[in-house]
């Protein structure tokens, strides 16, 4: 369950606050688990400063915590504040825009080299997945690993998002796919081809905020054109 904290002080050294969680980014990209922050400060009271940070979880957010980097700075930012902060810790129940970030998240990881990431973070346990390439739904977190090892198995590739649309509980994702044949691939051999195509992916959340359900559309048959498969009737 995605995980924010509020971060409530009194300050009116708002301009070093600011440069010192610059600092922060800057020492622990690449390890900090944080997704998102917003510093906001009080219309009717300039000394009062919220700070909202966004994780994937409330695992996430301890794991963050003990960085070393946010252990200095944390005890710096208690000299720039005129008063102790306040800490409030929530479970976020819905937020439509997380789930936008989700759905790029699952485009990412099932993209990335090395092996396939879990997917528990991203995915329901009891996913079902519509394919038009497979005459039924993909159910469950096995066989959606072994339906996403088969491309994998396959193709180098990558996703690059165009567009993202959110309604209730519902993403539309429209994006480009590019990949190099690297293996067979539903009986047609390895041509090291370089392919393309586009797609559409709407994913369907449930109240944990992971997916629970997917209906994809892509141009499966302008990819079996670009790695051979139509050769014979084009002849």
């Amino acid at each position: 369950m995605t995980f924010v904290q509020l971060i409530e002080c009194r300050t009116s050294r708002l301009d070093e606050m600011n440069r010192l969680v610059g600092r922060w980014v800057e020492q622990t990209k690449g390890k900090r688990t944080a997704t998102h922050a917003v510093v906001g400060k009080d219309r009717s009271d300039a000394s009062h400063v919220v700070e909202i940070v966004e994780f994937p979880s409330y695992e996430d957010a301890m794991r963050n915590s003990n960085l070393p980097e946010t252990d200095k700075v944390f005890h710096e930012l208690l000299a720039l504040c005129d008063e102790m902060p306040t800490f409030t810790d929530l479970d976020v129940v819905r937020d439509e825009r997380l789930y936008a970030d989700t759905a790029r998240r699952f485009f990412e990881t099932i993209a990335a080299a090395g092996p396939l990431a879990p997917l528990d973070g991203l995915l329901a346990e009891d996913y079902h997945d519509h394919d038009p390439g497979n005459e039924q739904p993909t159910i469950g977190m096995d066989a959606v690993r072994r339906e996403i090892g088969m491309w994998r198995g396959a193709f180098d590739f990558t996703f690059h998002v165009e567009d993202q649309f959110t309604q209730d509980d519902r993403v539309c994702t429209r994006w480009i796919w590019k990949g190099r044949q690297k293996a067979e691939f539903l009986g047609l051999p390895n041509t090291r081809q370089l392919v393309k195509m586009t797609g559409t992916t709407i994913h369907r959340f449930d109240d944990s905020g992971k997916i629970a359900e997917g209906w994809w559309e892509y141009d499966r048959l302008g990819l079996m054109g670009q790695l051979g498969a139509l050769d014979e009737l084009e002849n």
